[in-house]
């Protein structure tokens, strides 16, 4: 047994005493965040918390419960590998929360965390009126956190998702059994609507790869750790976003909307199409990148979109 790890197994105790411990090692080490946890804070107690079986919501007063010597060790073990790996905190518990929802995660997705989730949560208001919305599609669906989250905003709706990566739907078909949604969601291996039939769906939701080459390269190394498949999307970063307007108009229901995260790329594409009216949403909890355009815009800048395709490529 390390030596260091000896000493800190006998000299902290509680529950508080390693989230603290850990939450000062992150800073000190200067570990990036923002997969998942905001805080130092909040990674450790998400380590913590996950090793230790319990719910993120512990009661307060567990805080000060003494930790048998193996769950330390354990907890020590964990803290160390997130500092000398860089590996991302829910590669290390393989638990992500979406949406008040948990989430299996490994190294064939990228961790779950965007703002789309408040959306969701708003059940997509005053956009779409609930009652109305029987068909949604999530477009890169990744870990299938989106359309699970949907699944449960709109019992009533029947739902596809779609990703490229036969890994990422590997994940995705453990998290649709997780939450029982069998039924009412459907996964399909494709890129983005290529051979998907044409329903008129009343929500298209994507989280695509919106990142470009240089961009990826100069990412921290917690970042390297996610697929580079979810990242990356041609030079420009904005070579799916692109497609998925164009193709978007022929998959809307006539009151349709189309939601679509494109992050650090907001800039560049609202510059691109000047004329274009997209809604950039904002969101409580933080967050910004995400559009929404209706059907009818779609159609109207349809050609517009189409005559750019070719700059973004």
């Amino acid at each position: 047994m390390n030596s260091n790890n000896t000493g800190v197994s006998e000299t902290l105790t509680t529950i508080k005493d390693y989230i603290r411990w850990a939450s000062s090692r992150f800073t000190e080490n200067d570990i990036f965040l923002g997969q998942g946890t905001a805080s130092s804070l909040d990674e450790a107690a998400a380590i913590v918390l996950h090793t230790l079986h319990q719910p993120y919501n512990l009661a307060e007063s567990y805080f000060d419960a003494v930790l048998t010597l193996e769950e330390r060790l354990q907890i020590i073990t964990l803290i160390n590998q997130r500092i000398n790996e860089r590996k991302p905190a829910a590669y290390l518990t393989h638990e992500a929360i979406f949406a008040g929802l948990s989430f299996y995660v490994d190294e064939r997705v990228l961790i779950p965390r965007s703002p789309i989730a408040e959306l969701i949560e708003e059940l997509f208001q005053p956009w779409i009126n609930e009652s109305d919305v029987i068909g949604i599609l999530d477009l890169c669906t990744g870990s299938g956190c989106i359309a699970i989250a949907c699944a449960y905003a709109f019992p009533n709706a029947m739902i596809d998702a779609i990703d490229l990566s036969a890994d990422a739907l590997q994940v995705a078909e453990i998290n649709r059994k997780q939450h029982y949604l069998e039924q009412q969601l459907t996964f399909h291996q494709a890129d983005l609507f290529n051979g998907l039939e044409q329903n008129p769906y009343d929500i298209i939701v994507s989280n695509p790869p919106y990142v470009s080459m240089n961009e990826w390269q100069q990412l921290p190394a917690e970042y390297h750790a996610e697929p580079k498949l979810g990242f990356v999307a041609g030079e420009s970063g904005l070579e799916l976003v692109l497609k998925i307007l164009i193709n978007a108009p022929d998959y809307l229901s006539e009151q349709g909307i189309l939601v679509v995260e494109v992050g650090s790329s907001a800039e560049i594409l609202q510059n691109s199409f000047p004329s274009v009216p997209f809604y950039w949403l904002d969101f409580k909890r933080g967050g910004d990148g995400v559009f929404l355009l209706t059907a009818a815009q779609l159609k109207e800048h349809n050609a517009l979109f189409s005559d750019s395709i070719k700059l973004f490529s």
